[in-house]
């Protein structure tokens, strides 16, 4: 039987598998390194990962041992692989900047505002692609090809992520002058240095 078909030792039923009622697929990883999907009960690896990510599917990876949660760290993985090869998506500017918000006091509050600003600009691209229907195949549209469509649209989306960051950067420093108030001589709390 082939290495990338071998079925793995059995174990308990992992949350999300059958008789749990949900549609989450599981992926365990085995301390080999290796991923297993009960779904086609075979081995995978990142790529495989990768496009059910890029798929919309709904998945965790387990240890196959421990049962801990372990699919942040493979969606990590993956990240981690794409900004190696080809052109990466964070500049070492705006790495840096993540890795200085790590322990600051208003590390959690960064979290959800890149997540909220991430979630936006999906609904934006989106609703451009949606848009856009007639001009382009989107199970066609490359990272080239989605940067010619955008430069088309340059002065109204300009004027759309100006505005967009402009709120987001006020929003920011609204939080901080609330929390400085809140929380006076408090460090991480005082007004944004410019």
């Amino acid at each position: 039987m082939p290495a990338s078909r071998r079925t793995a030792p059995a174990s308990p039923a992992a949350p999300g598998e059958a008789g749990g009622g949900t549609a989450v697929r599981v992926l365990k990883k085995y301390p080999n390194r290796r991923l297993y999907d009960t779904q086609t009960s075979s081995y995978i690896t990142l790529a495989d990962v990768k496009q059910m990510v890029l798929a919309g599917e709904s998945f965790e990876v387990r240890d196959a041992k421990t049962g801990e949660d372990l699919t942040r760290s493979i969606l990590l993985q993956i990240i981690l692989e794409e900004e190696s090869a080809g052109v990466p998506m964070f500049s070492t500017q705006t790495l840096s900047q993540i890795i200085r918000f790590y322990g600051h006091a208003m590390q959690g509050m960064m979290g959800t505002l890149l997540e909220k600003n991430l979630q936006a600009f999906a609904e934006m691209q989106g609703r451009l692609l949606e848009g856009s229907r007639g001009l382009y195949d989107p199970k066609h549209l490359t990272p080239e090809a989605w940067t010619q469509f955008m430069s088309g649209q340059a002065p109204m989306l300009q004027d759309l992520m100006s505005s967009y960051i402009e709120q987001s950067r006020s929003l920011v420093e609204q939080l901080q002058r609330n929390a400085s108030g809140a929380f006076p001589g408090m460090p991480g709390f005082g007004p944004s240095k410019k």
